[in-house]
């Protein structure tokens, strides 16, 4: 499976020719327009930086091989009172299972926890403010234990919201062999892919 960082929290997942995006996002600072085709397109939640779907061409695919599960958490830690539901999309497809966490704003329940355990890779938020921020997502991280972790919704280098967090204070919290960073975008994921903290070059 190919999962492609596409900015913010907007991502592709790819298998069998079938592409999906999640989080397709307009305005945020640094990353330029969206555009992109896809079979399906997926929403966490309706803020303009999660849901922009007319940035997504949607094409006519085959059959998708994708399962798809979601879990309603929310966007904040006063059960919504600020911010509203926030949808977590559980994606399986070639034995493997990758978990889209949207914009969770407080820490899982163990209930929640138990049903994502053990996914392969869990996309996951970590700037704080309108999401966890980095110690909360390391703590996600503990509840789930899942194979391969990417950080997503932080600021970066000349993109990303002023009043969201770093990946730095992120990544601080493990060793440095744990920590990949990868070359591009794009990471395959397959059965016999190492545990660790995968970075995609922005």
């Amino acid at each position: 499976m190919q999962i492609t960082w596409l900015g913010h929290s907007c991502f592709s997942l790819e298998s069998g020719g079938y592409k999906m995006v999640v989080d397709p996002y307009t305005d945020v600072p640094g990353c330029g327009p969206l555009q992109v085709e896809a079979d399906a397109v997926f929403c966490s939640h309706d803020h303009f930086d999660h849901n922009y779907l007319p940035a997504v061409a949607l094409r006519q695919g085959g059959e998708s091989p994708f399962s798809v599960h979601t879990l309603k958490t929310w966007h904040d830690d006063r059960q919504g009172a600020l911010r509203g539901e926030n949808l977590v999309h559980v994606f399986r497809a070639e034995g493997l299972t990758v978990v889209h966490l949207g914009d969770l704003g407080e820490p899982l329940t163990d209930r929640q926890a138990e049903e994502l355990a053990g996914c392969d890779a869990l996309l996951l938020p970590i700037g704080g403010t309108y999401t966890i921020n980095a110690v909360q997502a390391k703590e996600v991280m503990e509840q789930v234990k899942p194979r391969v972790v990417i950080p997503m919704h932080y600021r970066g280098p000349g993109f990303g919201f002023d009043d969201i967090g770093r990946l730095e204070p992120f990544l601080a919290q493990f060793e440095p062999e744990r920590i990949h960073r990868l070359a591009g975008a794009s990471f395959s994921l397959d059965a016999q892919t190492p545990r660790q903290i995968a970075v995609p070059k922005r």
